[in-house]
């Protein structure tokens, strides 16, 4: 009998220590289920929504002048689903790349970009008056682009060298800062792009001011650009014409487009004469008047004028709202990503589209000069496509390194 008694229990401490086996297993495996990879669908869904829309409104505002000059109304069309469907598959890549693979490189691409902006002095491709391509077997490659993912993965890599402390002095602050002055002065300098130039600057600065805990600086620096911003309309308002201000004629137009109207000024009054024809709900898609011939190549620049005219004033919204929701998803990534590299790379890519859109929608409505800044994953341009989508893969990057029980 004490042998029988011993006998069960041991049994049922056999059976005990499998069943806490079994529990602890399905624990860890819980553990792990919730520690899975981060993957923001909803910023997928963002991106994928605004190229696709993209590609339609490319269709609507270029069939008219692409069966005009190239006798086939899906010729722009074509194009950027190329450029699309490159893109899309860059994204994928780049965000299965650990981002910290870009630390080890940030340097190299950034010296890249640069020899590769100076190459247009001999190689670049003119169209437009504009010295900006390259021409790649039939395809315009634009170094601008570039550089501006260039700029984002240096300066991510330099503000976590620098540390929080050294920002704090005015060498580590100016040393960040000139990481996008001075290929900004080069894009103006040797291709005439002054919006690109704004973008690039846009993008360190806003980084720094992420990173740097010294507002001070970045209050005089915006106040003075502001004045002189200010005093140079002033200027020019009150020139003469004729008298040596004739470079400044946009401000002119942009203060004044009536004026103008056979000339700088023309682009800009068909733009608004779109939007205002559009209405709360527009004319329906495909319906524009101003994108036959009235709008010059309305599918690059302005084409946010034939979304209004279009789809109206929800369809804006519409649009506005996309690029709202892809901004969130941003802010949430950065604040949760793992390290300060990722976070400053997910910062630099909002700083590029948040700029880039605020920008294009403020020339479209004539709030600021135009300075012929495309609009994100809408406007025609393969080049700006797959290296804007490249940059979501990034982002994307990043928030694989979060797991969800850190949320």
């Amino acid at each position: 009998m004490p042998n029988t008694n011993v006998s069960r229990i041991n049994s049922r401490t056999g059976r005990d220590a499998v069943r806490g086996r079994r529990a602890g297993n399905r624990r860890v495996n819980r553990e792990q289920a919730e520690r899975r990879a981060f993957v923001d669908y909803t910023l997928v869904v963002a991106v994928l929504f605004l190229t696709g829309f993209g590609l339609v409104m490319i269709y609507s505002t270029s069939s008219y002048e692409a069966s005009v000059q190239f006798g086939d109304s899906s010729y722009y069309l074509r194009k950027q689903m190329l450029a699309a469907a490159l893109g899309i598959v860059a994204m994928v890549i780049v965000a299965m790349l650990p981002y910290h693979f870009w630390e080890r490189v940030a340097f190299p691409i950034y010296a890249v970009s640069y020899v590769l902006i100076f190459l247009i002095i001999p190689f670049g491709h003119e169209a437009n008056g504009a010295k900006r391509w390259f021409r790649v077997a039939g395809i315009s490659v634009q170094p601008a682009e570039i550089m501006k993912i260039a700029v984002i993965l240096f300066t991510a890599g330099l503000i976590v060298r620098l540390g929080g402390k050294r920002l704090r002095t005015g060498r580590g602050f100016a040393l960040v800062l000139l990481t996008g002055l001075i290929p900004a002065l080069l894009i103006r300098g040797i291709t005439d792009n002054m919006s690109s130039a704004v973008i690039v600057f846009g993008i360190s600065f806003l980084m720094l001011f992420v990173a740097a805990p010294d507002y001070k600086r970045f209050a005089l620096i915006v106040g003075f650009v502001a004045v002189v911003a200010l005093v140079a309309v002033l200027v020019v308002m009150n020139t003469p014409e004729g008298s040596g201000a004739w470079r400044l004629e946009r401000i002119r137009a942009w203060m004044d487009p009536a004026s103008y109207a056979s000339g700088k000024g023309f682009q800009t009054l068909q733009a608004l004469y779109a939007i205002g024809s559009g209405g709360l709900f527009g004319k329906g898609l495909g319906q524009s008047v101003q994108k036959l011939g009235f709008i010059p190549e309305a599918q690059n620049d302005m084409i946010f004028s034939i979304i209004c005219e279009e789809l109206g004033l929800v369809g804006a919204l519409a649009v506005i709202s996309m690029f709202v929701i892809m901004i969130w998803r941003f802010m949430v990534i950065a604040d949760s990503s793992s390290d300060l590299y990722g976070g400053m790379i997910v910062v630099g890519v909002m700083a590029h589209v948040s700029i880039q859109v605020i920008l294009n929608i403020a020339v479209v409505t004539n709030v600021m000069p135009n300075t012929g800044i495309s609009l994100p994953f809408i406007s025609y341009g393969g080049s700006a496509l797959v290296c804007m989508l490249m940059e979501v893969g990034l982002v994307l990057s990043v928030g694989r390194g979060i797991y969800i029980q850190d949320l």
